[in-house]
């Protein structure tokens, strides 16, 4: 049996006035990320972490920020391509595990909301999809308000 694992990290700046996607839910908020695609921190961590798993490379690599065709898309779109790709590579999501990290708004209440996106597009369980959220007491990007990030883990078993 061979496991890996792979880390993921995004992050996306605020600007008042857009969406603001995580996860896969479109959240009420005065501000939203900035992107070519919906922005979604979460899903874009989750996808690199997938993929460095498998040794695939990264988003960027598969869906350029400077192609037209991603521009707008539901980040939704990415992570089954990437399930896709890791599993035609011949290898098996065994669980995700992710920190969000912003200051408002508050997403614990979101999170199980997440989780029910999330896991169908990967085709696991939601009990293997991990959320967690933190602050960084006001410092940095994220303590202003200015972006957002997330990390992922995922782990792999081939087949």
């Amino acid at each position: 049996m061979k496991i890996r694992v792979g880390l993921g990290f995004d992050v996306h700046q605020l600007e008042n006035g857009r969406d603001f996607w995580l996860g896969g839910v479109k959240l009420q908020h005065n501000k939203g990320a900035v992107g070519h695609s919906d922005a979604d921190v979460l899903i874009h961590a989750i996808c690199d972490a997938l993929l460095g798993a498998a040794n695939l490379r990264d988003i960027g690599y598969h869906f350029s920020n400077s192609d037209p065709r991603w521009k707008g898309m539901n980040s939704s779109h990415f992570l089954k391509e990437v399930t896709r790709m890791v599993r035609e590579k011949g290898w098996e999501i065994q669980n995700v595990d992710c920190t969000i990290c912003l200051e408002k708004p508050k997403i614990n209440p979101r999170i199980p909301e997440m989780k029910a996106v999330l896991a169908p597009l990967m085709g696991i369980s939601e009990e293997d999809v991990s959320i967690k959220a933190t602050t960084t007491e006001t410092l940095g990007y994220t303590g202003r308000e200015e972006g957002v990030n997330a990390y992922a883990v995922a782990l792999l078993l081939q087949r």
